[in-house]
């Protein structure tokens, strides 16, 4: 009877040393746990997301310049978000309000903080995006309404004029937008009022396909893309030729390349018939030096340029897209869908050795 006894003391002993045990782990988890939801949420910025940015200066869709925009965001311009899959960095610009240097348009974009040469380049830009919105109001007969620049090479000397930008452009009640590239001439002479862009089509449209009366639009593009849906590009410029490649899941890669040191452009009769229609009859029809961009400094831009403003189309017919500002303020554009937005996953830079500072431009326009 003694021996059962002290087994059933053993037993007992044991089961409580277990509960205890058990008790403790269970109280030290439930403690860690709600150490946990009491955590702060860490912020994720987006040079977490892309780490690139001591490449860049960050201009704001205010006007003003962030500097390098590492550990930093601005919930009205720029901020990262995730889509339940990926983070995602935010670019945001409402169609009114300040804008930086001699632009009628706000952007919120990043600004190399070098230039390099066309004739010694080695530079390479890349990017996957997804544009979420783009202006719901402007006059459909000008080409800029409802787009936003994704991507630019931009000159930094002389007229600082653009021998690259990267738009992607999709009216209101349509399910799929356009994406096409322009190329600005590097107007010869002393007055650079005749500068004229040239577009070419990647999915969709060309900047000259507009709607026949302000609240009319072209047919929608069955190639094109749509709100929300990836795309990526690449820009390479290597001794003088720049080359472009663009992708997207579903969609026929399409190639460019364009020599910026040979101007195809010298004379009235050189300039395409696209170009005639739309900027010969506001009084742009200039010619191009012949040696292009030769010899100015050049600099990759990237982010959201929304090319659609609140002035009248009567100032310029192309540029001008007399949409809804709300007299500046933001929070009502972003309210009633007039802004553009653009998501990037990633994005890459290579710089030449033979790049420069670019501190110039940023002295002049800022």
């Amino acid at each position: 009877m003694k021996k059962y006894t002290i087994a059933l003391a053993s037993l007992l002993f044991l089961f409580c040393c277990t509960s205890c045990k058990n008790t403790s782990k269970r109280t030290t988890d439930s403690t860690e746990n709600t150490s946990k939801e009491n955590e702060p949420d860490k912020t994720v910025y987006a040079s977490d997301v892309i780490p690139f940015f001591n490449d860049w200066k960050l201009i704001l869709g205010d006007g003003s310049n962030a500097g390098i925009a590492n550990d930093f965001e601005n919930k009205d311009y720029f901020y990262t978000t995730n889509d339940g899959k990926d983070d995602w960095v935010v670019f945001k610009a409402p169609n009114g309000g300040n804008t930086h240097g001699t632009s009628n348009n706000t952007r919120t974009e990043l600004a190399q903080i070098k230039k390099w040469y066309p004739e010694t380049a080695d530079d390479k830009l890349t990017a996957t995006l997804k544009v979420m919105n783009v202006s719901t109001t402007g006059d459909a007969r000008v080409a800029a309404t409802h787009a936003v620049v994704v991507g630019q090479i931009h000159s930094a000397d002389a007229f600082e004029n653009e021998p690259l930008k990267i738009f992607y452009k999709k009216y209101p009640g349509q399910t799929k937008g356009s994406v096409f590239w322009h190329y600005e001439i590097n107007t010869a002479g002393d007055d650079n009022t005749g500068r004229w862009d040239y577009s070419s089509a990647v999915w969709g449209n060309d900047f000259s396909v507009v709607g026949e009366t302000a609240n009319s639009y072209p047919t929608e593009p069955e190639d094109g893309i749509a709100l929300g849906e990836e795309f990526s590009y690449e820009v390479v410029v290597k001794d003088g030729i720049m080359s472009l490649k663009f992708m997207s899941e579903g969609h026929e890669t399409k190639t460019f390349t364009k020599n910026l040191l040979e101007s195809e452009y010298t004379t009235k009769a050189a300039i395409p018939e696209q170009t005639k229609k739309l900027f010969f009859p506001i009084g742009q029809d200039g010619v191009e030096r012949k040696k292009a961009y030769t010899g100015e400094g050049c600099f990759f831009k990237l982010g959201a340029y929304n090319q659609t403003n609140g002035k009248s189309p009567s100032e310029n017919r192309n540029w001008c897209s007399g949409a809804e500002t709300h007299g500046g303020d933001i929070q009502k554009q972003y309210a009633d869908g007039n802004y553009a937005e653009v998501w990037f996953k990633t994005a890459s830079i290579c710089v030449s050795d033979a790049a420069v500072s670019n501190e110039g431009y940023f002295t002049k326009n800022d």
